[in-house]
């Protein structure tokens, strides 16, 4: 094998330039191009610095025809929604408004675009566009899914099961199902909300929750309620949000005329506790002196507060990209006797800022 450059003709680098100047053939090129396994990794490593050095770029549809993939990751974001124009609308508006799908898009995209593969983001709030998801995987427009589920009854994970397509969930499914996912230990993470805030002094502490009908909401409710028990404290007020800013500050609204003692909140994400601090200072409540503030995610959100938040981080980005190499593996080794199901769990961490 030579290291020694070699002189490549002009124009567009190909497969021949490539072998040339690794000094091997145009079928190994091919076989590491394409990521046909059995290749020597000494081989393999030369290749790759040829192919750095001719700047050879594969043909996808050549490379397509070889692999039998299309290269191509399905993004899906599905929910519940209405058929018409204005609630898919609102749907889309809801997502790209979430600081929360942007971590997982960055993640995602971090992940995939130096293996040169390619998201294409989908909708699945009706069934009629749960049915197109499922037909796009099927028709090999896409070599799998990466599915962000805004509810605890989505039928689309089934489907895809049911369907044997490759697939990854952002969250442990609801219900039992034969499918790969990454997921925070967020019973954890609420503990260390329930800890900081006791530590703090607080007495009188509530909870803002997420929709109870999401499993990381209910997650976050049992941590933080298990913890506060475990410190002697039997009843916590309670409010249910649903993961807006909105929904954060009519919780927090009706907490207050409901308690007015309260010196303590843990809110179940960032964007509620943005919500949350707006109508505690609003009613003259100093944070974190008056009522201390934690919530949840480290999302933008929480630098975008007032006061900056103390919040419970959840590592979005690193996961989003977890899903993407579990579903690569997925891919890969889609014969593997066992389905290839897994699942990876994050570790939370407090982060402190000023509002607790």
């Amino acid at each position: 094998m030579s290291s020694k450059p070699q002189e490549v003709a002009s124009g567009p680098p190909t497969l021949e330039d490539v072998a040339r100047v690794a000094g091997v053939s145009r079928a190994t090129v091919s076989r590491v191009v394409n990521g046909i396994r059995n290749v020597d990794p000494a081989i393999q490593e030369a290749v790759r610095a040829a192919v750095a050095a001719t700047g050879y770029t594969p043909n996808r549809a050549a490379r397509s025809l070889v692999t039998r993939r299309a290269e191509t990751i399905a993004l899906v974001v599905s929910g519940a929604g209405g058929d018409s124009v204005e609630e898919q609308a609102a749907f889309a508006s809801r997502v790209f408004s979430d600081p929360f799908f942007g971590r997982v898009t960055s993640g995602v995209i971090g992940y995939l675009r130096p293996r040169a593969m390619h998201p294409v983001l989908m909708f699945a709030e009706t069934p009629a566009a749960r049915d197109q998801v499922v037909a796009f995987l099927r028709q090999g427009s896409a070599d799998g899914a990466l599915v962000v589920s805004t509810h605890a009854d989505d039928p689309l994970p089934p489907m895809l099961a049911e369907a044997s397509l490759p697939a990854v969930l952002f969250a442990r499914p609801a219900r039992p199902v034969p499918i790969s996912y990454v997921d925070l230990a967020h019973r954890d993470g609420a503990g260390l909300a329930a800890e900081h805030l006791l530590a703090r002094g607080c007495r009188h502490i509530a909870t803002i929750t997420g929709p109870l009908d999401v499993v990381a909401g209910q997650d976050r409710l049992a941590g933080f309620r298990d913890a506060m028990a475990r410190h002697g404290h039997g009843y916590v007020p309670v409010a249910e949000g649903g993961f807006t800013q909105d929904s954060g500050e009519e919780a927090m609204a009706g907490l207050l005329a409901e308690h007015p003692e309260l010196d303590g909140v843990f809110v179940a994400n960032d964007l509620m506790a943005q919500g949350a601090c707006r109508v505690l200072r609003e009613k003259g409540r100093r944070i974190p002196e008056d009522v201390a503030v934690v919530g949840f995610d480290d999302s933008s959100a929480a630098a975008a507060c007032v006061p900056p938040l103390t919040t419970v981080r959840q590592p979005v980005e690193d996961m989003a990209a977890e899903m993407a190499r579990l579903l690569q593996r997925r891919i890969e080794d889609r014969d593997e006797a066992d389905g290839g199901v897994a699942s990876v769990i994050f570790e939370p961490e407090l982060v402190v800022r000023a509002s607790a």
